[in-house]
């Protein structure tokens, strides 16, 4: 009787809506995994061209992001980050892949002791960071007509990650300031309760 009703009032258009529907409870009532690394879509009204620009020049990504990148943006090429007056430049800290428009992956900074006072970072903190092998961050751009489809993947991590922790809260908020800058040439209004950059 039950799967009577279900063929009767559940149409063909509609079966597959409700099966996701099942899927997605199914999924979310599972235990989580345990994570290694962060993954972000968001749908940006521009242009493949103007989002690589936001991505790599000074100007754009000191308005949403409050940081700078130095570099060529060539493959192999070094990477000197600058945030809240602290420099953080080392060999390891380099372009992975660039491939304008389309693709862009580098590792990520260190945690320096002075950009530890300059974001209030715990010497616990830093001393579980420390152990930490080196992450990388890349992003996938795509065209979608009138948009583009924007995915950030910031992985390298071990299970229990200190510096995944962090960065998970601060990626969304670069993200959907990014995605206002391009659309409407203002950053978001700073929170009352601001603190440092998570994403740092």
């Amino acid at each position: 009787p039950i799967n009577a009703i279900s063929e009767r009032w559940i149409n063909q258009y509609h079966r597959e809506r409700a099966r996701a529907l099942t899927d997605l409870k199914t999924a979310l009532e599972q235990e989580p995994m345990t994570s290694t690394e962060f993954v972000y879509t968001t749908y940006i009204r521009t242009t493949p061209q103007r989002l690589w620009q936001a991505l790599t020049d000074p100007a754009f990504t000191r308005r949403y992001w409050g940081a700078t990148f130095e570099s060529d943006w060539t493959k192999g090429s070094a990477v000197t980050w600058e945030q809240s007056g602290v420099t953080i430049a080392d060999p390891a800290q380099v372009i992975l892949e660039s491939d304008p428009y389309r693709r862009l992956a580098y590792t990520w900074h260190n945690f320096t002791p002075e950009l530890a006072e300059a974001f209030g970072f715990t010497d616990e903190f830093l001393d579980r960071v420390a152990g930490e092998p080196r992450s990388k961050v890349t992003f996938d751009i795509e065209s979608l007509g009138q948009t583009v489809k924007l995915t950030v993947v910031h992985d390298g991590f071990e299970p229990g990650s200190a510096v995944l922790e962090s960065i998970s809260g601060g990626w969304p908020a670069i993200l959907a300031n990014l995605k206002t800058l391009l659309e409407t040439g203002e950053t978001l209004p700073e929170p009352a309760s601001a603190g440092p950059a998570s994403a740092s």
